[in-house]
């Protein structure tokens, strides 16, 4: 709660400053001087650096909506949902980390206003009398930190950014002030380089209850190998297709123009460091230790799905489990929350008379219930004993299966495409004639029209796609009340993500090889399927045999666990863009059951829901605004704006 209020303060007092990262020095000179004349005071200049970053669970800010994972009512669109619809502008960039966006408390602060806040202390920090050394260093690593940060989030939105190292002085004259953009390949080194030396200052890992989400080396060096993974691929390594022609006033490239298979040993290298500092401050992949509920009891000592359901759902929800590199300490909270609208959805307290679908409206899309594995660890169009051609056709689901006696109401009918699938699939979407768990219960869920959980009426919290979310919802929450959501801290960083970095980068510089298989087996049996190399090499279950083999065909699968694992969490969007595959993905429609029929053969029949719309040419970077432009004649827009 002080954390909240002291951001609060800090930015009321930075809000009157003006709101271009071309400011030198804020309105409030006086009044932030006086930041560093105590610890106390000086902790609120702190609070202020840290409150820049993105929070994706915030629904007016969140980048997770930008991507083909989910879609929303046409009434409820969100500016990620208008995004993807390619409604961008120059005149008022939707979403713009350059500028800022949205009102205080609904949006996000412009990034380079958060860099401004990082040198402020670590040029100022050292005036504090009351603080020991050790603490002024600390402080000023984590500034250091967030600034490398703020730098490498501009970075993958706008390519070529300025580095801005230090602020500049009240004395600085005009044509000072109009800084260029620098060369991407400068801008990484900048940020590995300021990584570094933050790294030097920070303790090894963060454990006060108090301080959680704070900054050490073990999130740095994570940190570190994901921003290693974007100068390793295809969009910042040797992009001459995109960017040939794009160069700055001097013709000098802004992206480099030779692709570096050396960087990819370096991601890998890095990422290894991070692993290994993960691992000896007991960092672990996530199982659930806990008695299961009575209700689940029996099966969770008899199936082995339920258990694996039970460590992917707490592996995201549990506040500050095993798993968790980096967490955000401050959650939105309350109707803010995207993810926590799903708490409203598809269940309601057994003593309460108001419909169960309530908030209902984020939809996760056919594409993403399409993309999950079958249970035998293959895409569903590669496993030889999953029916792809009838997928969309419905049956009884049978109960001589294991699989469906906790997977699927008994005797009902459901789509074939819901049926024979992996645990990550029914841990993380709810689909008509499934199971929700919460509220202490077992829910059958009933999805169409008129029924239950389905539309009701003509109200706009309704599922558009027929599939609802239950991966980043915790199972104790209570959909009547915000009062009575559990929230927990934003994965900003799981041990997970570290395994698949490491996947990728050392397939992509030796191809595969045991330790490939390796890493990415981590993630694959807590997920419970099959090893890589052992189901990819069995002629009786795999189309393409042996694809695993290939540097190509093992690039496929890392690139599908990876989108399978850290799904709804918000990578999708800068995983297709750094491989320069969004204009595969993001052109598509978007495609759902047709939720508003009421019978079985009408309810399963698919139907556009949605439009996205990527243009190959000009999206893969973010414009700059036409403002910024004016006010800085250095500035040189970005290709196709």
């Amino acid at each position: 709660m002080m954390k909240k209020y002291l951001i609060l303060i800090v930015l009321s007092l930075l809000s009157s400053s003006c709101d271009d990262y071309l400011d030198i020095v804020p309105d409030k000179t006086q009044e932030l001087s006086l930041l560093f004349q105590r610890k106390n005071a000086a902790y609120t200049a702190l609070v202020t650096c840290y409150s820049y970053i993105p929070q994706n669970d915030g629904i007016y800010s969140t980048f997770v909506l930008a991507s083909d994972e989910f879609t929303t009512p046409q009434a409820k669109e969100t500016d990620a949902i208008r995004l993807m619809k390619g409604l961008q502008t120059t005149s008022d960039p939707i979403m713009s980390y350059w500028s800022g966006y949205g009102a205080s408390g609904r949006g996000q602060g412009g990034l380079f206003q958060g860099i401004r806040a990082c040198n402020e202390l670590i040029e100022n920090i050292d005036q504090v009398v009351d603080m020991t050394q050790d603490e002024k260093i600390q402080w000023k690593s984590e500034a250091m930190f967030l600034k490398a940060y703020y730098h490498y989030l501009l970075l993958t939105h706008y390519g070529p950014i300025p580095i801005v190292d230090v602020n500049l002085p009240i004395s600085s004259d005009t044509e000072s002030v109009k800084v260029n953009r620098e060369p991407v390949d400068e801008v990484f080194n900048y940020i590995f380089s300021t990584i570094d030396t933050a790294i030097k200052g920070l303790p090894e890992r963060v454990s006060n209850k108090n301080e959680l989400g704070r900054i050490d080396k073990v999130i740095a060096l994570s940190l570190k190998s994901r921003v290693a993974l974007f100068y390793a691929s295809p969009m910042f390594n040797g992009n001459s297709e995109f960017y040939g022609g794009f160069v700055d006033q001097d013709g000098v490239h802004y992206f480099n123009q030779i692709y570096d298979k050396s960087r990819w040993e370096f991601a890998a290298e890095v990422t290894e460091q991070a692993i290994e500092a993960c691992l000896a401050n007991g960092i672990s992949l996530y199982n659930f230790n806990a008695e299961p509920p009575t209700f689940d009891s029996y099966f969770y000592y008899n199936n082995q799905t339920i258990p694996t359901m039970y460590d992917l759902r707490y592996a995201i929800t549990e506040p500050w489990n095993s798993e968790l590199v980096w967490g955000n300490s401050m959650p939105v909270g309350g109707s803010n929350s995207w993810w926590q609208i799903q708490a409203g959805a598809l269940m309601k307290s057994p003593t309460s008379s108001s419909v169960e679908a309530a908030w209902q409206w984020i939809a996760p899309t056919m594409r993403m219930a399409e993309l999950y594995y079958t249970r035998n660890g293959l895409p569903i169009d590669e496993d030889l004993n999953f029916d792809y051609e009838n997928r969309f056709e419905t049956s009884t689901a049978s109960t001589l299966d294991p699989l469906n006696l906790v997977t699927i109401q008994n005797g009902q009918r459901t789509a074939k495409l819901n049926m024979g699938r992996e645990a990550r699939f029914y841990a993380n979407l709810a689909f008509d004639r499934g199971y929700n768990r919460t509220w202490g219960q077992r829910w059958f869920l009933r999805m169409r029209k008129g029924e239950t959980h389905g539309r009701i009426a003509n109200s706009n919290d309704y599922l558009t796609t027929g599939y609802g979310l239950k991966k980043l919802v915790h199972p104790d929450s209570e959909g009547d009340g915000y009062d009575k959501l559990i929230d927990y801290p934003w994965p900003m960083i799981r041990l997970a993500e570290l395994y698949l970095n490491h996947a990728e980068a050392l397939n992509e510089a030796n191809g595969p090889t045991p330790e490939v298989y390796s890493a990415l087996n981590e993630v694959r049996q807590r997920a419970g399927v099959p090893d890589v190399e052992v189901v990819w090499s069995d002629a009786t279950k795999a189309k393409t045999v042996n694809k695993h083999t290939t540097l190509s065909g093992m690039r496929e699968i890392i690139q599908t666990e990876r989108m399978i694992e850290l799904s709804f969490e918000g990578h999708r969007y800068y995983d297709l863009r750094r491989w320069l595959l969004a204009d595969q993905h993001f052109n598509a429609p978007v495609m759902g059951w047709s939720v508003d029929e009421t019978n079985e053969d009408d309810y399963y029949q698919v139907q556009d829901v949605g439009q996205r719309s990527f243009n190959k040419n000009r999206d893969y970077l973010h414009p700059i605004s036409t403002d910024e432009l004016a006010r800085n004649s250095n500035l040189i827009q970005n290709p196709g704006w």
